[in-house]
């Protein structure tokens, strides 16, 4: 067959493969329609979802093109075959333990105030609506350049696979997300998140096996990797397939913005607030600790690997988020599709979950208070639907400039998204659900330093100012350091501001008081 012949046979598997996956997740969300017809349907599912659909679209949300190509090809090249510590934290610390300590607790407080976001839980616990419409702002705000950065990566994996214009890629994702999640809402995004992980799981195997058979399989490749050098990061022989790498510290830096600031992102959490019962949070907990094993270790796995498939002059050229679309590019057109997918798969889970968060909870938190008190359920929907409209708009528009203006790096966008999002939210969440001494004076104070100990790192960077010391010029250690940060502000402005009210603080904490029943292998008889 010519070669001409045979590209353009290729090409049709590779378009076959896509407009299938486009039809299912369109279909998924036409078919969940009826699951949409409320507020607490289209935004929660009516706080009815089982343990795998749970686990899946916590798994999925918190993994897209953004881990896939921009944080495993910069963290594979820097730190080599440890990176893999980072999907290892991301399984125990940012999945395991978040479902252990927030799940539950999650559950029973937002439904106890029958809070569907983030921002509606701290009105709700502090009783101050102020609270709530700041935080609402504070999402918005931030998860806009977090949805740019999910455009970036799949657009070039889209590039390398289909030769497609940037912005014709950006346009096509933007307007299928958009259709399946306006029209089935939380449902829609749930069904179509467990379609998309298992198409993840399978896809990322196969990416592995792919990537070491390369090389001589994993012997082979990790033999290889022991032989490459680069003095401007190590003199140290073997460095890049050692055990903690050449940079343990910014290394541990990573771990903590990607695992731990789960616990306070806002599209994360709002998982727990769905989930159905007590026995789905435990199978839950296990399922989505799996899932984040195999995906994020997976992926910065093979990420270790990228020194062995391109080189440091076509990294100056091309930027970390050239590396993994240029290890993937030689391998079989079925593969690549499947690649494609698997990427696509990831990244509209994450941009739905978004989407979601962000438009709910300025119609809820913002709209609704400030200019609709009395807002119908009707219009509410409405509300929330044309809000996902205008986010995805703003989002490509943003990641439109981003592209002309060459700003090619995935993580720092990322790392601003989190480190701001998770910086305000984490420790007064965390508090908020286990301490009843925590005032809304601290969740203030911490809202405060979150935001605004990013928004000057975003600055000190465009302006060039010399005003963070070494260690925190990076968004992604600013991220994990503001995060680590409120377990100091928070109970130390608690201590020294005026004590919540006692029956308010009272109410809050009756719902983990109520008497239930349980099998006697899950409690001893008095």
């Amino acid at each position: 067959m010519p070669s001409k012949e045979k590209g353009l046979g290729y090409m049709a598997i590779k378009l076959i493969m896509l407009i299938v996956f486009f039809a299912i997740m369109i279909g998924v969300g036409f078919y969940c329609r009826r699951h949409a017809t409320d507020v607490n349907g289209f935004v929660l599912g009516g706080r009815s979802v089982g343990p795998w659909l749970t686990a899946f679209a916590y798994g999925t949300t918190y993994f897209s093109a953004v881990i896939f190509v921009g944080y495993a090809g910069q963290f594979g090249w820097k730190f080599g075959i440890s990176a893999t510590w980072i999907g290892i934290g991301n399984a125990v610390l940012g999945s395991l333990l978040a479902w252990v300590v927030l799940g539950r607790r999650t559950r029973l407080m937002s439904h106890h105030f029958e809070s569907a976001t983030m921002p509606e839980f701290f009105g709700a616990r502090f009783d101050n609506k102020t609270l709530k419409i700041i935080a609402s702002l504070i999402v918005f705000i931030f998860l806009i350049p977090y949805t740019a950065s999910l455009y970036n990566g799949l657009s070039r994996l889209f590039g390398m696979a289909f030769n497609i214009d940037y912005t014709l890629c950006i346009v096509i994702m933007a307007v299928l997300t958009g259709i399946y999640v306006i029209a089935g809402g939380y449902m829609a995004t749930a069904i179509n998140d467990f379609i998309q992980g298992i198409i993840m799981l399978i896809g990322i195997v196969s990416v592995i096996f792919a990537v070491l058979k390369t090389n001589g399989g994993f012997l082979g490749s990790l033999d290889a990797l022991s032989k490459v050098s680069d003095e401007t990061v190590s003199t140290s022989p073997g460095i890049f397939a050692s055990f903690f790498g050449p940079d343990p510290l910014n290394l541990l830096g990573v771990i903590v913005l990607t695992s731990l600031g789960t616990w306070g992102l806002p599209q994360m959490v709002q998982k727990f607030y769905a989930i159905k019962s007590e026995k789905d949070i435990k199978k839950g907990a296990i399922i989505s600790t799996i899932f984040a094993g195999v995906i994020a270790g997976g992926c910065y796995f093979m990420g270790g690997f990228g020194r062995l498939f391109t080189t440091a002059d076509a990294v100056k050229t091309g930027g970390f988020d050239s590396i993994i679309p240029g290890m993937l590019s030689g391998f079989s057109p079925v593969l690549i599709g499947l690649i494609v997918i698997l990427v696509l798969s990831a990244s509209m889970s994450t941009l739905s979950s978004l989407v979601m968060a962000s438009s709910s909870t300025l119609t809820l938190d913002f709209v609704k208070p400030l200019f609709a008190k009395d807002m119908k359920e009707k219009n509410q929907l409405l509300s929330i639907r044309l809000l996902i409209v205008l986010f995805i708009f703003i989002s490509v528009v943003i990641a439109i400039q981003q592209y002309t203006a060459s700003v090619t790096f995935i993580a720092q966008l990322m790392g601003i998204s989190w480190g701001a999002l998770a910086g305000s939210f984490l420790a007064p969440f965390l508090f908020s659900l286990y301490w009843k001494r925590t005032t809304k004076a601290a969740v203030f104070t911490n809202f405060a330093f979150g935001s605004g100990i990013m928004i000057l790192n975003l600055a000190a960077r465009l302006l060039k100012l010399d005003i963070f010391p070494t260690i925190l010029v990076s968004p992604i250690n600013c991220g994990a350091f503001a995060m680590l940060a409120g377990f100091i502000i928070v109970p130390v402005v608690s201590l020294l501001t005026k004590a919540p009210d006692k029956e308010l603080i009272d109410d809050a904490f009756s719902c983990y008081d109520t008497t239930v029943v349980v099998t006697a292998k899950h409690a001893l008889s008095d």
